[in-house]
C-alpha cells in the first residue's frame, strides 16, 4: 500500500467491478487532477466481467428508448429513468466504440464484442481507466469507514496489514456485500436489504421427475402475481430456463417472504387456455387415423417434447385415443394449460457463477 501514497485521495471507490473502474474514469475525465483509487478485494478486478456472457460479455441490450428500457427491470424502474436519460444503452455502445471495441447485436438484442472475448471488455475498462491515471490496488479488504468533516477514514487490509486510507469522496460499488451495507448503516444511510434474484426452482415432482434436459420453448408461469413467459428446461433438481429466471426476478421479494415455498402454475402450452387446449384435444381424439394410436405415444401438440407428453398423460394409462372420455379431456387441457406444482427452494442460476457450466 505504501506505492499508493499520498494516502490522502480525492476519490477512492471501493470495488473494482464496471461499475467502479467506470465510476473511476468518469471522475477522471471530468477532472484530470483528481487523485482516484480504485481498491478491489479480489486478485484480479472485472471477475464478473470476465465469466459473463458464457465468457463473451454480453455488454448491453439493444433497447435505445429509456421509457422501454425500465419496464425490464424488475424493481426501481421509476428510479432508474433520470438515468437512462442522461445515459442509456446507445449511449454505452458509443462509449465502447470510441476507444476501439467493435459490438455486434445478436437476434435476441444481446450486444457484444466481436471478438466473442470479455476480456476485451476488461481490458478496455482497464487500459481506459490506466491512462486516465487511476490508481487500481487488488488484494484490499475493506474492513471499516468512519465519516468526518473532512471525507472519509477507509480501515483496509493489505497483505496481512492494516492500513487506514482517506478520500474527500467515497463511491461504494460493491455490490451487495452485506458487512458493507451494515457500515452504510452505520453513516445514516437507509438500506433496503438484498435478496436473491435470478435463481432456479427447486421442485419434486413425478410429471417431471426424469426429465432432466427436456426444454419447452415457449411455457406461461403464473406464481402468486407474477406471470412469465418464455423457454423453460427440466432440471435434475426442478426447473430452470429464461422463463424461470424472470419469474425469479420479478418475484424475488414475494419469494423470500415465502421462504421459498410457493404453487407455481404451468402452462406448457404458452398461449393456450383450457377451452382451446381442450378442443385441439377433442379434434385429435376424433380424427380417424388416431382412432387406435395410444394417446402416450401420439402428443397433440407438437410443442411438448414426447418423454414430457408420456408424463403429463400418466393417469390416461395405455388407452387409445378413440377411448380417452370427455372428463379425461377436460383433465389433460387443465393439467397442459394450468398444472399446478410447488416451488420447494431455490438453486443457483450457474452460468452466472461459471462459464464452464
Amino acid at each position: 500500500m505504501s506505492n499508493f501514497n499520498p494516502t490522502l485521495w480525492d476519490v477512492i471507490i471501493a470495488g473494482g467491478g464496471p461499475a467502479g473502474f467506470f465510476a473511476a474514469i468518469r471522475c477522471a475525465e471530468l477532472n484530470p487532477k483528481l487523485k482516484i483509487l480504485i481498491i478491489e478485494k479480489a486478485s484480479q478486478t472485472l471477475g464478473k466481467v470476465i465469466i459473463s456472457g458464457g465468457g463473451r460479455c454480453n455488454v448491453t441490450h439493444a433497447c435505445f428508448e429509456p421509457e422501454k428500457l425500465i419496464t425490464f427491470y424488475p424493481r426501481g424502474g421509476n428510479e432508474l429513468r433520470g438515468a437512462f436519460t442522461r445515459f442509456q444503452p446507445k449511449d454505452t455502445v458509443e462509449w465502447f466504440e470510441s476507444r476501439g471495441v467493435k459490438l455486434k447485436t445478436e437476434s435476441d438484442n444481446r450486444i457484444f464484442p466481436v471478438t466473442d472475448d470479455s476480456n476485451t471488455i476488461a481490458d478496455c475498462l482497464r487500459e481506459t481507466a490506466r491512462k486516465a491515471g487511476v490508481k487500481v490496488k487488488t488484494g484490499v479488504n475493506l474492513l471499516n469507514i468512519e465519516s468526518n468533516k473532512h471525507g472519509f477514514r477507509i480501515e483496509v487490509r493489505d497483505e496481512g496489514k492494516v492500513f487506514y486510507l482517506k478520500a474527500k469522496k467515497l463511491v461504494i460499488a460493491t455490490g451487495s456485500d452485506r458487512k458493507i451495507l451494515s457500515n452504510l448503516e452505520s453513516l445514516g444511510h437507509s438500506i433496503i436489504p438484498p435478496v436473491p434474484s435470478l435463481f432456479t426452482f427447486n421442485i419434486k415432482d413425478k410429471r417431471i421427475d426424469g426429465l432432466a434436459g427436456v426444454s419447452v420453448e415457449n411455457v406461461t408461469l403464473k406464481m402468486d402475481s407474477i406471470t412469465s413467459q418464455g423457454a423453460l428446461l427440466i432440471t435434475h433438481w426442478g426447473l430452470s430456463g429464461p422463463a424461470v429466471l424472470r419469474c425469479s426476478a420479478w418475484g424475488a421479494r414475494i419469494l423470500f417472504d415465502k421462504k421459498y415455498y410457493s404453487p407455481l402454475t404451468i402452462n406448457w402450452l404458452g398461449d393456450y387456455t383450457p377451452e382451446s387446449a381442450l378442443e385441439v384435444l377433442q379434434r385429435n381424439r376424433d380424427w380417424k387415423e388416431n382412432t387406435r394410436k395410444k394417446v402416450a405415444s401420439q402428443p397433440a401438440f407438437s410443442q411438448i417434447p414426447l418423454r414430457l407428453w408420456k408424463q403429463l398423460t400418466e393417469f390416461i394409462g395405455d388407452k387409445n385415443w378413440g377411448d380417452v372420455s370427455k372428463a379425461e379431456l377436460r383433465k389433460l387441457a387443465q393439467e397442459l394449460t394450468a398444472g399446478e406444482f410447488m416451488i420447494q427452494g431455490k438453486g443457483i442460476f450457474k452460468e452466472e457463477l461459471d462459464r464452464k457450466s
